[in-house]
């Protein structure tokens, strides 16, 4: 049993203020440095877009100089955008007086950046933020903040009726001068209970202010929302000042008498809490040590300890302790090796504490901190619940980067931390930074390395799965990271790497087992280009027979402009995409021709040269109906050309970040009889081809011409975008026919020789969800596919020793300018029909239970050779689920079902 501890008083002048009293409807009383939305910085604007959070910088160019005093030449907005919300630049372009950039969608959560200029690339940056909007960070007073809500940030949010921010002035002995403190008291907090409130006692880290806790941890907001939803013991919260050269003095003779005189708060050590981080967090440990039972519950977030702890303390501890538990970001956090010291610690000397684990998604940053806080205070002055870590986090295990000068680069550890480091070459530089894809939507940020005693540079970030390039940008002057052995030959500063991880790109753009793996092999041939002899990449299927009876399908696809014939393979990884939907079972067997389109009549270029040359040096069909064709940027015009030029010759036409109309002299009745299909892909407003695709949508549209335009994906004119065009497009080419796709559709309410065929029931005009079930975190809404049926007559000459498959794959859900991604519909299929050689696909869970969704084929159901003949009808449970908070509307999709034979 905790004996009851006695303390030190001393009693000083104490006085406080209330800072806001009042009650806003729609936002909880707040301290004047408020995180921003856009609206507070007249800088930044979000920008119309089909998918919502992008955003828009805009300086003024006359303000640079009066904020700066220079002439700035080189100006960006810098923030916590690149991912794990690591701090990053984003360059400005100048246009019309402004210097501007965008970046986008932003994931809901909390933003804070500067403006930044340099009279030149070799000079350091000065940074300042717009004159006109409030200092928000105390620390940082360049610094604006933007919160972006949404999905997943419900509990960042401000809440109506929430608790009070107020503000203490105390005397600090160790100071000798005045102090403030901030003061959170729960909703309904009455001054005049009778038992009085337990109280938790914040400390900030070293050369941050004690007001962060609420300008960037949003303090404020997760108490609220932890308070209204009940999901906290009322609590009064104090944010002290820890800057102290006497942290216990501080905290135990100012700050704690200080909230004990102005607040209805217990002096029970019992009702007491202390956590802080970095510095804040090793004040908290150290208390545990010198004052043991002070404070019944401590929390340490990314902090240290280095004082030693003995067995006899340990057991003092776990007397007079009711918790102690462990937080810290993944291996970016500078505080990650001494946190794994402070468990080995803890853990050898006895003491009973609790790891929340490593978060591996952020590092030493106020996201890490937040989310710790958000736990730590459900756990105070509770009954025991869970003592484990949080979902998804790791344990805490030593970690270690390689020695400098150890090849090739960049290292990827095993949960995808990537750490650039460049050679001593660049030793003398102002600033290097590394330019790549890992800003929201494949977007190209330069983010900042950090010199090392040797001269070298480095950075360490965390990437989710997908493939990646990048290069070094040294001052200005773009340098290849020498010691990547790949290689871009269009750009040739490039070099690529890839991470595993559980995303659309990350599960295609990998490599797989190297027996599972098609052929990637070059063709010459000779071009109408003053006959030159030109090379083209092919890739052949696993088990590529070239003697085999029926000619496989072709697939020619081309690059975009400034790029060549290599870069849909060193970039695109367009053989890892084929080998990825091969294996799974999503493609028909087919070769795909990549040729250089450079400096050519295309259409005729590739019906006289490429065409022939491939008929001529591998097994593939000369019919029509077994040739596709696409291509990205001026590929798309080089496809689309073709379509205009050549109907018929194609049956399957492709453009990614497409342009172009219509010809007045086109053949619109012969298109349509000689194209099976027809489908746009781009990416969003940042796409600068955007609103080309729009109006070649439009000219279409108007001439009659029959196509799909598929869901716009977020993202520039980038190989994120196109290569989520080559995944989503592979699957429907050399197809069964399903009809275009079965048409879904759910409402949200507001505040809620043979053949071998497929066929789907009956549907009427579409299929509707029932109506939303909210559960808690999300509204789930059900449905049935309806029936789908194979019919298998192939004689065994035709099938051969080979069954087939049956998968299907979603579009996005849209509604009036709003996108639901397909990964929030799953299913779970069912064989309606059983016999031996038959099964179902197995069930395919929505994002938000942590599952792919139908964002990417899966499997329906599948025959092998004992069960294929006669018919098997297959049927599923389907289920979307969105988060609470989704805008409200009918969105509407489509479900494809395609069958492929399997050899």
């Amino acid at each position: 049993m905790r004996e009851t501890q006695s303390r030190r008083r001393r009693r000083h002048r104490r006085t406080w203020t209330a800072l806001v009293t009042a009650v806003v409807v729609g936002a909880g009383s707040l301290l004047a440095a408020q995180p921003a939305t856009a609206a507070d910085d007249p800088w930044v604007a979000e920008v119309p877009n089909p998918f919502p959070d992008l955003y828009r910088f805009t300086v003024p160019n006359a303000a640079i100089q009066p904020a700066t005093g220079i002439t700035g030449t080189v100006v960006a907005v810098e923030g916590n955008f690149a991912p794990g919300k690591t701090w990053t630049t984003l360059n400005m372009g100048s246009s019309g007086g402004n210097w501007t950039s965008t970046i986008g969608p932003l994931d809901p959560g909390l933003y804070y950046y500067q403006y930044t200029a340099r009279p030149a690339w070799n000079q350091d940056a000065v940074a300042f933020r717009n004159p006109a909007s409030p200092q928000q960070v105390t620390s940082k007073p360049a610094w604006n903040t933007l919160f972006v809500p949404g999905p997943g940030a419900e509990w960042l949010a401000d809440v109506p009726s929430g608790g009070e921010l107020q503000e203490i002035t105390y005397e600090s002995t160790v100071a000798d001068a005045d102090r403030s403190a901030l003061v959170w008291t729960p909703p309904s907090y009455d001054e005049d209970r009778e038992e009085p409130y337990p109280v938790l006692y914040l400390l900030p880290d070293q050369g941050r202010s004690y007001r962060e806790w609420t300008e960037l941890g949003r303090l404020k907001q997760i108490l609220d929302n932890l308070a209204v939803e009940g999901d906290i013991e009322p609590m009064v919260v104090v944010m002290g000042d820890g800057d102290s050269t006497d942290a216990r003095v501080e905290v135990l003779d100012n700050i704690v008498p200080a909230a004990e005189d102005g607040f209805n708060v217990s002096d029970d050590p019992a009702d007491r809490a202390i956590a802080g981080i970095g510095r804040g967090a090793s004040q908290a440990l150290t208390l545990l040590l010198t004052d043991t039972g002070e404070f019944s519950q401590v929390g340490s977030f990314s902090g240290r300890l280095v004082s030693s702890v003995s067995a006899t303390k340990a057991a003092q501890i776990n007397d007079a302790t009711d918790l102690i538990r462990i937080y810290a970001g993944n291996v970016t956090d500078p505080a990650y090796g001494s946190t794994v010291s402070l468990v080995d610690k803890f853990a050898a000397a006895g003491v009973e504490f609790q790891s929340d684990g490593s978060d591996p998604e952020t590092g030493g940053t106020w996201d890490t901190w937040q989310k710790s806080l958000h736990d730590f205070a459900q756990r105070l002055f509770q009954a025991d619940g869970d003592a484990g870590p949080s979902e998804g986090h790791l344990p805490f295990t030593p970690h270690s980067l390689p020695a400098p000068g150890t090849t090739p680069t960049p290292w990827v550890d095993e949960n995808g931390v990537v750490t650039f480091e460049t050679g001593a070459e660049f030793a003398d530089a102002n600033n290097v930074t590394v330019w790549g894809n890992f800003g929201p939507s494949g977007s190209w940020p330069r983010t900042p390395m950090v010199k090392q005693p040797d001269g070298r540079w480095r950075l360490t970030i965390p990437l989710e799965g997908g493939s990646y390039y990048y290069k070094f940008v040294v001052e200005g002057s773009d340098r290849k990271d020498a010691s990547n052995p790949t290689s871009v030959t269009s750009e040739p500063n490039w070099s690529t790497f890839f991470v595993p991880g559980d995303t659309l790109r990350g599960r295609y753009t990998g490599d797989v087992p190297e027996g599972e793996r098609g052929a990637v092999s070059i063709m010459s041939y000779t071009s109408t280009a003053n006959s030159q002899e030109r090379s083209a990449y092919v890739w052949t299927p696993p088990g590529y027979d070239p003697e085999r009876q029926d000619a496989y399908p072709v697939f020619y696809l081309q690059h975009g402009g400034g790029q060549t014939w290599t870069d849909w393979i060193e970039v695109g990884r367009a053989a890892q995409i084929l080998d990825n939907h091969y294996r799974n079972g999503d493609i028909v067997p087919m070769v795909v021709v990549m040729a250089n389109g450079n400096g050519v009549n295309f259409p005729n270029e590739i019906r006289t040269r490429i065409v022939p040359a491939a008929e001529a040096s591998y097994n593939v069909s000369d019919d029509p109906e077994d040739r596709a064709l696409a291509g990205l940027s001026m590929g798309s015009g080089a496809a689309l050309s073709t379509l205009w030029a050549a109907p018929g010759e194609f049956a399957y036409i492709s453009g990614f970040s497409a342009f172009g109309s219509v010809p007045g002299n086109a053949d619109v009745e012969a298109i349509n009889a000689g194209t099976t299909l027809l489908r746009i892909y781009t990416g969003d407003v940042q796409d600068f081809t955007y609103q080309n695709t729009l109006s070649l949508i439009a000219s279409m549209e108007n001439r009659g011409v029959e196509h799909e335009f598929a869901p716009v994906i977020p993202g520039p004119h980038s190989w994120d975008v196109w290569q989520k065009a080559l995944i989503d497009l592979l699957p429907r080419l050399f197809t069964a026919d399903t009809s275009a796709g079965i048409p879904l559709e759910a409402v949200i309410p507001e505040g809620e020789n043979g053949v071998l065929a497929v066929s789907v029931a009956d549907f009427g005009e579409l299929v509707s969800f029932s109506s939303p079930e909210n559960v808690g975190d999300r509204l789930r809404m059900t449905t049935m596919l309806p029936e789908v049926t194979i019919t298998d007559s192939r004689t065994a000459q035709q099938a051969g020793v080979g069954g087939w498959s049956v998968s299907g794959h979603a579009d996005a859900f849209t509604s009036a300018g709003q996108t639901l991604t397909a990964d929030h519909l799953g299913w779970t299929p069912q064989l309606l029909t059983p016999r031996p050689g038959l099964s179902a696909g197995a069930p395919v869970e929505t994002i938000l239970d942590g599952g792919p969704g139908l964002e990417a084929p899966a499997d329906l159901g599948s025959a092998t050779a004992e069960g294929r003949f006669g018919t098997a009808t297959f049927g599923a449970d389907l289920e979307l689920e969105v988060p609470v908070g989704t805008q409200p509307g009918t969105y509407s999709g489509l479900l494809m079902v395609s069958l492929f034979p399997i050899d």
